[in-house]
Order: structure tokens, then C-alpha cells, then sequence
């Protein structure tokens, strides 16, 4: 009989399952991505006014990268209770938590009606997005992973991964939307505050579809195997999914934390930094630069299933690799096409970066959910996630803005992705491959280093 994860369930169900996922996580990224274009076109007029242009935005990044660092917090938080609760009773919250932030930054008074206060309760608000999705990654990918065919895993596992593309086209999209059909005064004055207050909507939206899916197979039948040997060796409980993560599991957190270098800092170089960059050093309008982000995040959409149907086929490590090396290759050419100021050659760059970026983002899903056992998968998976986002992601921004204002030129910057892409180069080339990892085998190092435990049997595969 096969096992969990590799019976695939009815392609309805699976279907569903996958709709959850991606529309959840496309609604969460959606309210980050949108902080984040906010942060580069006018949050630094309207919470840090009087500054130097470029100094503005670089407090209103600082402000973004706040986001990042509450992220390791929620994976903490959200990936013990995951592991112990479930993966669904937690993306529920993660996505409530995230809909509520975003739409009060868009009843938030600006710095002209409140003062000093407005930027604290932005930072505050920017905290607790950074806190719901530090959860919201590793329960929609392990809500797929550990549903479907492990025959096409990496396929099926991508498509959350989507979400992020679908998110930051929505955000883009609707930023662009607003940019051209209003002044630059009326967005600025009461524009910018729209696309938050639509996350109320999408978040209703949402909930319904989340709410409509079945917990993780693979995780119910781990759990009760969990508390049937608990029960047997007369334990008062089990060690927290945690502790043993870091304990077994630490060397993947390492590997997982050092793929995620070039993966994250490239991808918000190319679609946030890209945006203060094009507009202050070639000379571009924010109107063009979000059009070619947009078109951009479009391709990003579309490629990133076909990446992940090919690590099905050559293995996680090969794709991530030619991501990883692509990209490193493609960022001196990048900052050039964007110095034309052409907005074709603008949507070219950003295209062929993102496409790349998708090498490394498509396998990321199963490849990660494969690394870590059953009843620690939620915690080590987005540790290894998001612990390297306050490294990566968080000041990409933040480093390439001051690189540029310093040495008024794209050198260091790309410099500074290519040295990323050589610690993930490092990273996912000392790594195992998992292509043909079934996850109910995944079995923990913690039951060799107890003592005396009974002979192997089939129900002890899944933990």
C-alpha cells in the first residue's frame, strides 16, 4: 500500500489544496510587497519629511527591513505550534494577522497630522506583517509538500512560490494602476492609502478558501504515531519540535539559510532597490519603472511551475545552482540595460533577473519540506527561511540605497549580489539532494540517540 505522501490524493482535492495555498500567500505577500513599493515611491515624504531625498528613503527602508526581523520570530512561533498543532489552524492566523496590519497602515496618519508617532506605529504595524509571514511560508509550502505526489513534489510545491510573483504583480499592478490615473499630489495626499485598504477584501476572500482544506495527511498520521509511542514509553511529553530541529536538524538550517542568500537579497534588488535606482541615477519616471516590474513579475508568475516541474525531473541542486550562478553572471548587465533609461531595455533586465531568481525560488519549496522530519518539518523549514531573510532580504534595500549614495555607481551593488551568490553557491553544493526523499521516511535522529526502543516497524517511518 503506499504510504502518505506518496498516494496522491484526488486531483480535486489536491487542486483545492494548492488554491488555498497559493491565493493565501498571494494575499500575504501582496501586503508586504506593497510596504515595500510604498517604502521607495512615497513613504519618505509622508513619515520622514525634511530629510534629503535619498536619506528619506533610506529611513523608509529601514522602517521595511523592520518587517524582516520580526519574520524569524513568527517562524519560531508559528513553526512549534504547526508542529504540534497542525499546519491550517496556523495559516489561518498568519493571514489574519497579516490582512489586519495591512489595512491599518492605510487608516494611518502621516507625520504632517501626528508628528513623530506616525513612524512608530509604522514600524509597529511593519513588525507584525514581518511576524504573520516569518509563519505563513513553511505552512503553505508543507500544506502542499505534504499532500501531494512526491513523484512531482517540486511541481505541485512551487506553486505557493508563486505566490509571491502573483503578490507582487498585484501590489505593482494596483500601485500603477493609481499612479496614472491620479496627480502625484492626490496619490501622495490620499492615493497611496487605497491599495492597503483593499486588503480587507482579499483577506475575506482569503479565509474562505483556507478555511476549506483538510489538514496535512502526512502530519495527522505523524502526530498519532507521536502520541501512541509517547503513550508507550510512559512520556509526559514530547521534546519541543524546536529543540529537536535544532538538535538534528541543524546542519540543514545552515544549508537552507545559505541557499536563501542570493535568492533573497537578488530578488529585492531587482524589484524594490530597482525602483529607487531607475528613478534617481537613469532618470526614469515611477510610472515606467513599475510597468517593467509589473511586466516582469508577469514572466516571474509563469516560469517559476515550469522551474519547479524540472527539479522533478534533474534533481533540486542542479536547478537551484543554475539560478544561483545565472543570476550572478546577470548583474553587471542588469544595472547597464538600466542605465539606458529605455524602458525596454529596463524590462529585459528585470525580466531575465527574475526568471533566474525563479531557478532558485521554484525548487526552494520541496527542497526545503524534504531536508527535516515530519513533526519538525514546519519549524526547520522556516527557520532555515526566514533567520536568513534578517540577513538577506531584510537590508538589500537598505545596502544597495547606501552603496549607491556613497560611491554613485552600480559596481558595488552588483559586487554585493555576487558575493551573496557565492555563499549560496557554497551552501546548496555541500547539500544532499532530496529529489527522491519520501517525506513519511523523513525519520528523526532523536529515536537512535534513545534508549533501548522497540524493533523498526512500518509505523515508525513517520515522525
Amino acid at each position: 500500500m503506499a504510504s502518505a505522501s506518496t498516494a496522491p490524493p484526488p486531483p480535486a482535492n489536491l487542486k483545492r489544496i494548492v488554491a488555498a495555498s497559493l491565493i493565501g500567500t498571494t494575499i500575504e505577500w501582496y501586503d508586504f510587497f506593497l510596504y515595500g513599493s510604498a517604502a521607495a515611491l512615497v513613504f519618505n515624504e509622508l513619515f520622514f519629511p525634511g530629510s534629503d531625498p535619498l536619506v528619506g528613503t533610506l529611513l523608509s527602508f529601514l522602517t521595511y527591513a523592520v518587517g524582516f526581523a520580526a519574520r524569524p520570530l513568527g517562524a519560531l512561533v508559528f513553526g512549534h505550534y504547526g508542529d504540534r498543532l497542525g499546519r491550517k489552524k496556523l495559516l489561518v492566523l498568519s493571514l489574519l494577522l497579516m490582512g489586519g496590519a495591512t489595512f491599518a497602515i492605510g487608516l494611518l496618519p502621516t507625520h504632517a497630522s501626528i508628528g513623530a508617532a506616525a513612524p512608530v506605529l509604522l514600524t509597529v504595524l511593519r513588525l507584525v506583517q514581518g511576524f504573520a509571514l516569518g509563519g505563513e511560508w513553511g505552512g503553505a509550502v508543507l500544506l502542499v509538500s505534504e499532500h501531494g505526489d512526491a513523484r512531482r513534489r517540486g511541481f505541485w510545491a512551487s506553486w505557493p512560490q508563486t505566490g509571491a510573483p502573483a503578490g507582487q504583480l498585484l501590489a505593482t499592478g494596483v500601485l500603477s494602476l493609481l499612479t496614472a490615473v491620479l496627480s502625484d499630489s492626490a496619490f501622495g495626499s490620499w492615493g497611496w492609502r487605497i491599495p492597503f485598504l483593499l486588503s480587507g477584501v482579499l483577506v475575506g476572500v482569503g479565509l474562505w478558501i483556507r478555511l476549506s482544506v483538510d489538514e496535512s495527511p502526512v502530519f495527522r498520521q505523524a502526530l498519532a504515531q507521536a502520541e501512541a509511542r509517547k503513550a508507550e514509553r510512559a512520556k509526559d511529553s514530547e521534546q519541543p519540535p524546536l529543540v529537536s530541529v535544532l538538535r538534528h536538524h541543524w546542519r540543514d538550517i545552515l544549508v537552507a539559510m545559505g541557499a536563501r542568500m542570493a535568492e533573497n537579497i537578488s530578488y529585492y534588488v531587482i524589484t524594490a532597490f530597482i525602483l529607487v535606482y531607475a528613478t534617481t541615477s537613469a532618470g526614469v519616471s515611477k510610472q515606467t519603472a513599475l510597468n517593467a516590474v509589473l511586466i516582469g513579475s508577469a514572466v516571474h508568475f509563469a516560469v517559476i511551475p515550469a522551474w519547479g516541474a524540472l527539479s522533478d525531473r534533474i534533481g533540486r541542486r542542479p536547478v537551484y545552482l543554475l539560478g544561483a550562478v545565472g543570476i550572478g553572471l546577470w548583474m553587471f548587465p542588469f544595472f547597464s540595460l538600466v542605465d539606458t533609461g529605455r524602458f525596454g531595455s529596463l524590462v529585459l533586465a528585470v525580466t531575465v533577473g527574475l526568471v533566474l531568481h525563479g531557478a532558485m525560488y521554484a525548487p526552494q519549496a520541496a527542497f526545503f519540506s524534504e531536508m527535516f522530519a515530519t513533526r519538525m518539518r514546519y519549524s526547520g523549514a522556516s527557520i532555515g527561511a526566514q533567520f536568513a531573510s534578517v540577513a538577506a532580504g531584510a537590508p538589500a534595500p537598505l545596502i544597495a540605497t547606501a552603496l549607491l549614495a556613497d560611491y554613485d555607481s552600480s559596481t558595488p551593488i552588483a559586487l554585493y549580489v555576487i558575493g551573496a551568490v557565492v555563499l549560496t553557491v557554497l551552501a546548496v553544493g555541500v547539500a544532499k539532494e532530496t529529489r527522491h526523499r519520501d517525506l513519511a521516511d523523513v525519520a528523526p535522529a532523536a529515536d537512535a540517540d534513545r534508549a533501548p526502543a522497540p524493533a523498526p516497524t512500518a509505523d515508525a517511518r513517520v515522525v
